[in-house]
Protein backbone atom coordinates (compact mmCIF):
# COMPACT_ATOMS: atom_id res chain seq x y z
CA UNK A 1 0.00 0.00 0.00
CA UNK A 2 1.41 3.39 -0.92
CA UNK A 3 2.26 5.30 2.04
CA UNK A 4 -0.14 8.37 2.84
CA UNK A 5 1.97 11.96 2.29
CA UNK A 6 4.08 12.69 4.72
CA UNK A 7 3.79 9.16 6.30
CA UNK A 8 7.45 9.01 6.64
CA UNK A 9 8.46 12.62 7.93
CA UNK A 10 6.03 12.25 10.62
CA UNK A 11 6.96 8.94 12.00
CA UNK A 12 10.54 10.49 11.69
CA UNK A 13 9.33 13.62 13.80
CA UNK A 14 7.51 12.25 16.03
CA UNK A 15 8.83 8.73 16.98
CA UNK A 16 12.00 8.33 15.23
CA UNK A 17 14.32 11.38 16.10
CA UNK A 18 13.34 12.22 19.97
CA UNK A 19 13.48 8.80 20.84
CA UNK A 20 17.04 8.46 19.58
CA UNK A 21 17.93 12.05 21.46
CA UNK A 22 16.88 11.11 24.73
CA UNK A 23 20.21 10.99 25.06
CA UNK A 24 21.48 14.07 24.32
CA UNK A 25 20.07 15.70 27.31
CA UNK A 26 20.57 13.03 30.05
CA UNK A 27 22.87 13.27 32.88
CA UNK A 28 23.03 9.78 32.11
CA UNK A 29 25.66 10.41 29.13
CA UNK A 30 27.51 12.75 31.34
CA UNK A 31 28.24 10.70 33.86
CA UNK A 32 29.41 7.99 31.57
CA UNK A 33 31.89 10.34 30.12
CA UNK A 34 32.69 11.85 32.88
CA UNK A 35 34.13 8.64 34.68
CA UNK A 36 36.62 8.57 31.10
CA UNK A 37 37.94 11.68 31.33
CA UNK A 38 35.23 13.47 29.05
CA UNK A 39 33.76 16.49 30.59
CA UNK A 40 33.00 19.56 28.37
CA UNK A 41 29.06 19.08 27.25
CA UNK A 42 30.38 19.32 23.08
CA UNK A 43 33.21 17.22 23.68
CA UNK A 44 31.04 14.52 24.98
CA UNK A 45 28.42 15.49 21.87
CA UNK A 46 31.00 14.90 19.20
CA UNK A 47 32.50 11.79 20.97
CA UNK A 48 29.77 9.57 21.27
CA UNK A 49 28.03 10.80 17.93
CA UNK A 50 30.99 10.55 15.88
CA UNK A 51 32.39 7.35 17.72
CA UNK A 52 31.34 5.23 15.01
CA UNK A 53 33.42 6.73 12.42
CA UNK A 54 36.46 5.85 14.09
CA UNK A 55 39.46 8.25 15.76
CA UNK A 56 38.67 11.15 12.92
CA UNK A 57 39.59 14.78 13.06
CA UNK A 58 37.72 17.92 13.25
CA UNK A 59 37.67 18.27 9.39
CA UNK A 60 35.63 14.84 9.20
CA UNK A 61 33.06 15.13 11.82
CA UNK A 62 32.42 19.34 10.79
CA UNK A 63 31.92 17.73 7.05
CA UNK A 64 29.18 14.79 8.62
CA UNK A 65 27.84 16.96 10.75
CA UNK A 66 27.11 19.77 8.63
CA UNK A 67 26.29 22.54 11.04
CA UNK A 68 29.07 22.86 13.79
CA UNK A 69 31.55 25.69 13.94
CA UNK A 70 34.39 23.95 12.70
CA UNK A 71 37.31 25.91 15.01
CA UNK A 72 34.71 24.54 17.76
CA UNK A 73 34.94 21.24 16.86
CA UNK A 74 39.07 21.83 16.47
CA UNK A 75 39.21 22.91 19.86
CA UNK A 76 38.17 18.35 20.92
CA UNK A 77 38.87 16.45 18.27
CA UNK A 78 41.34 14.55 17.64
CA UNK A 79 42.79 15.15 20.80
CA UNK A 80 39.83 13.91 22.85
CA UNK A 81 40.82 10.44 21.05
CA UNK A 82 43.87 10.91 23.16
CA UNK A 83 41.92 10.41 26.50
CA UNK A 84 39.15 7.49 25.21
CA UNK A 85 38.99 5.30 22.33
CA UNK A 86 36.02 5.21 19.79
CA UNK A 87 35.43 1.59 21.33
CA UNK A 88 34.93 2.78 24.68
CA UNK A 89 32.68 5.98 23.33
CA UNK A 90 30.45 3.57 21.36
CA UNK A 91 30.18 1.38 24.90
CA UNK A 92 29.18 4.49 27.32
CA UNK A 93 26.76 5.51 24.95
CA UNK A 94 24.94 2.42 25.05
CA UNK A 95 25.53 2.03 28.56
CA UNK A 96 23.57 5.64 28.65
CA UNK A 97 20.70 4.92 26.56
CA UNK A 98 20.61 1.63 28.19
CA UNK A 99 19.81 3.81 31.54
CA UNK A 100 18.32 6.73 29.90
CA UNK A 101 15.36 5.03 28.81
CA UNK A 102 14.96 2.95 32.09
CA UNK A 103 14.40 6.26 33.73
CA UNK A 104 12.61 7.74 31.67
CA UNK A 105 9.87 5.01 30.38
CA UNK A 106 10.02 2.37 33.38
CA UNK A 107 11.01 -1.33 33.55
CA UNK A 108 7.03 -2.27 33.12
CA UNK A 109 7.18 0.23 29.93
CA UNK A 110 10.80 -1.11 28.94
CA UNK A 111 9.24 -5.10 28.95
CA UNK A 112 6.60 -4.39 27.35
CA UNK A 113 5.74 -6.07 24.28
CA UNK A 114 5.20 -2.37 22.78
CA UNK A 115 8.57 -1.83 22.96
CA UNK A 116 9.46 -5.01 21.54
CA UNK A 117 7.08 -4.37 18.36
CA UNK A 118 8.28 -1.41 18.08
CA UNK A 119 11.78 -2.79 18.07
CA UNK A 120 11.07 -4.79 15.28
CA UNK A 121 9.24 -2.58 12.84
CA UNK A 122 12.03 0.06 13.56
CA UNK A 123 14.47 -3.10 12.56
CA UNK A 124 12.78 -3.82 9.44
CA UNK A 125 12.74 -0.23 8.40
CA UNK A 126 16.11 -0.01 8.53
CA UNK A 127 16.74 -2.71 6.09
CA UNK A 128 15.35 -0.23 3.42
CA UNK A 129 18.06 2.29 4.00
CA UNK A 130 21.44 2.71 1.95
CA UNK A 131 25.07 3.44 2.75
CA UNK A 132 26.56 5.67 -0.47
CA UNK A 133 26.47 8.89 0.17
CA UNK A 134 25.58 8.40 3.88
CA UNK A 135 28.78 8.51 6.03
CA UNK A 136 26.91 8.80 9.61
CA UNK A 137 24.24 6.10 8.70
CA UNK A 138 26.76 4.27 7.03
CA UNK A 139 29.46 4.11 10.19
CA UNK A 140 26.31 3.69 12.78
CA UNK A 141 25.06 0.41 10.30
CA UNK A 142 28.37 -1.34 10.73
CA UNK A 143 27.53 -1.73 14.25
CA UNK A 144 25.65 -5.04 15.31
CA UNK A 145 22.52 -4.94 16.68
CA UNK A 146 22.08 -5.11 21.05
CA UNK A 147 19.73 -8.09 22.00
CA UNK A 148 17.37 -6.02 24.24
CA UNK A 149 14.42 -4.97 22.49
CA UNK A 150 14.69 -1.69 24.06
CA UNK A 151 18.35 -0.92 22.96
CA UNK A 152 17.69 -2.35 19.37
CA UNK A 153 14.90 -0.13 19.15
CA UNK A 154 16.82 2.81 20.23
CA UNK A 155 20.23 1.15 17.85
CA UNK A 156 17.17 1.26 15.30
CA UNK A 157 16.08 4.93 15.73
CA UNK A 158 20.19 5.72 15.13
CA UNK A 159 20.04 4.45 12.02
CA UNK A 160 17.33 5.94 10.83
CA UNK A 161 17.69 9.15 12.95
CA UNK A 162 21.48 9.21 10.66
CA UNK A 163 20.11 8.01 7.57
CA UNK A 164 17.66 11.03 7.16
CA UNK A 165 20.18 13.29 8.10
CA UNK A 166 22.41 12.49 5.70
CA UNK A 167 20.11 12.99 3.26
CA UNK A 168 18.64 16.09 4.45
CA UNK A 169 22.73 17.29 4.30
CA UNK A 170 22.52 16.68 0.28
CA UNK A 171 19.31 18.43 0.43
CA UNK A 172 20.86 21.59 2.17
CA UNK A 173 23.30 21.90 -0.05
CA UNK A 174 20.90 22.27 -3.00
CA UNK A 175 18.97 25.05 -0.84
CA UNK A 176 21.92 26.90 -0.67
CA UNK A 177 21.95 27.56 3.40
CA UNK A 178 24.99 27.23 4.79
CA UNK A 179 25.11 25.94 8.18
CA UNK A 180 24.46 29.01 10.15
CA UNK A 181 21.54 29.57 7.97
CA UNK A 182 19.98 26.06 8.21
CA UNK A 183 20.03 26.67 11.96
CA UNK A 184 18.58 30.12 11.93
CA UNK A 185 16.09 29.27 9.37
CA UNK A 186 15.16 26.15 11.44
CA UNK A 187 15.05 27.88 14.67
CA UNK A 188 12.51 30.35 12.61
CA UNK A 189 10.36 27.34 12.25
CA UNK A 190 9.60 27.00 15.81
CA UNK A 191 11.12 23.43 15.72
CA UNK A 192 14.67 23.98 15.88
CA UNK A 193 16.58 24.74 18.68
CA UNK A 194 16.52 27.86 20.75
CA UNK A 195 19.94 30.46 20.37
CA UNK A 196 20.66 29.46 23.68
CA UNK A 197 21.41 26.02 22.92
CA UNK A 198 22.55 26.61 19.46
CA UNK A 199 25.62 28.45 21.12
CA UNK A 200 25.72 25.55 23.55
CA UNK A 201 25.75 22.86 20.85
CA UNK A 202 26.94 23.87 18.34
CA UNK A 203 29.41 26.53 19.25
CA UNK A 204 28.33 29.62 17.69
CA UNK A 205 28.72 32.69 18.58
CA UNK A 206 25.64 35.87 18.79
CA UNK A 207 27.73 37.72 15.93
CA UNK A 208 27.30 34.18 13.90
CA UNK A 209 23.88 33.83 14.39
CA UNK A 210 23.30 37.18 13.76
CA UNK A 211 24.70 37.53 10.22
CA UNK A 212 23.18 34.71 9.43
CA UNK A 213 20.05 35.91 10.26
CA UNK A 214 20.59 39.17 8.15
CA UNK A 215 21.81 36.92 5.00
CA UNK A 216 18.56 35.22 5.29
CA UNK A 217 16.64 38.84 5.53
CA UNK A 218 18.15 39.81 2.18
CA UNK A 219 17.70 36.49 0.57
CA UNK A 220 13.68 37.34 1.53
CA UNK A 221 13.27 34.43 3.85
CA UNK A 222 13.31 36.17 7.84
CA UNK A 223 11.31 39.63 8.20
CA UNK A 224 12.62 42.15 10.24
CA UNK A 225 10.90 39.96 13.31
CA UNK A 226 13.26 37.09 12.65
CA UNK A 227 9.76 34.91 11.48
CA UNK A 228 9.67 33.37 8.18
CA UNK A 229 8.24 35.46 4.94
CA UNK A 230 6.34 33.24 2.71
CA UNK A 231 9.68 32.76 0.50
CA UNK A 232 11.26 31.38 3.49
CA UNK A 233 8.57 29.06 4.81
CA UNK A 234 8.62 28.12 0.80
CA UNK A 235 12.25 27.22 1.08
CA UNK A 236 11.72 25.18 4.19
CA UNK A 237 8.72 23.03 3.04
CA UNK A 238 10.95 22.37 -0.30
CA UNK A 239 14.23 21.35 2.39
CA UNK A 240 11.76 18.93 4.00
CA UNK A 241 10.30 17.13 0.89
CA UNK A 242 13.56 16.90 -0.57
CA UNK A 243 14.91 15.18 2.37
CA UNK A 244 11.46 13.07 2.11
CA UNK A 245 12.61 12.08 -1.48
CA UNK A 246 16.12 10.85 0.13
CA UNK A 247 15.19 9.54 3.23
CA UNK A 248 11.78 7.48 1.52
CA UNK A 249 12.85 3.58 0.61
CA UNK A 250 13.26 2.66 4.65
CA UNK A 251 9.22 3.58 4.84
CA UNK A 252 8.65 2.15 1.38
CA UNK A 253 9.72 -1.07 2.87
CA UNK A 254 8.35 -0.83 6.54
CA UNK A 255 4.61 -0.14 4.31
CA UNK A 256 1.95 2.00 5.48
CA UNK A 257 0.27 0.21 7.92
CA UNK A 258 3.86 -0.40 9.80
CA UNK A 259 5.16 3.23 9.37
CA UNK A 260 1.71 4.32 10.96
CA UNK A 261 2.46 1.62 13.77
CA UNK A 262 6.06 2.91 14.43
CA UNK A 263 4.46 6.21 14.82
CA UNK A 264 2.06 4.95 17.10
CA UNK A 265 3.69 3.27 19.67
CA UNK A 266 7.27 5.49 19.22
CA UNK A 267 5.31 8.34 19.80
CA UNK A 268 3.38 6.83 22.85
CA UNK A 269 7.58 6.31 24.51
CA UNK A 270 8.37 9.94 23.28
CA UNK A 271 5.05 11.11 24.88
CA UNK A 272 5.85 9.50 28.21
CA UNK A 273 9.56 10.34 28.56
CA UNK A 274 8.80 13.91 28.00
CA UNK A 275 6.60 13.94 30.70
CA UNK A 276 9.63 12.58 32.88
CA UNK A 277 11.90 15.66 31.87
CA UNK A 278 13.48 13.91 28.91
CA UNK A 279 14.32 17.72 27.18
CA UNK A 280 14.62 20.60 28.32
CA UNK A 281 12.01 23.15 28.27
CA UNK A 282 13.77 25.62 26.65
CA UNK A 283 15.07 23.40 23.87
CA UNK A 284 12.89 24.99 21.18
CA UNK A 285 11.95 28.46 20.10
CA UNK A 286 13.86 32.37 19.24
CA UNK A 287 14.33 33.13 22.92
Amino acid sequence: MTLPPLAARHCWHAAINPLHTTIYFSPDITEEFAALGITHPIAVNLAHRSAAMGAVGAGTVTAAFYNYRHDTVARHLPALWETITPEQALAARLRAADATLRRLLGARTIESPEVAEAADLAVRATEGCTRHARPLYAAHADLPFPEEPHLRLWHATTLLREHRGDGHLAALLLTGLDPVEALISHTATGKGMSPKWLKAVRGWEQSDLDAAAARLRERGALDADGNLTAEGAALRERLESDTDRLDAAPYEHLGAAGVARLRELGGALVAQAATAGAFPGDLRGKV
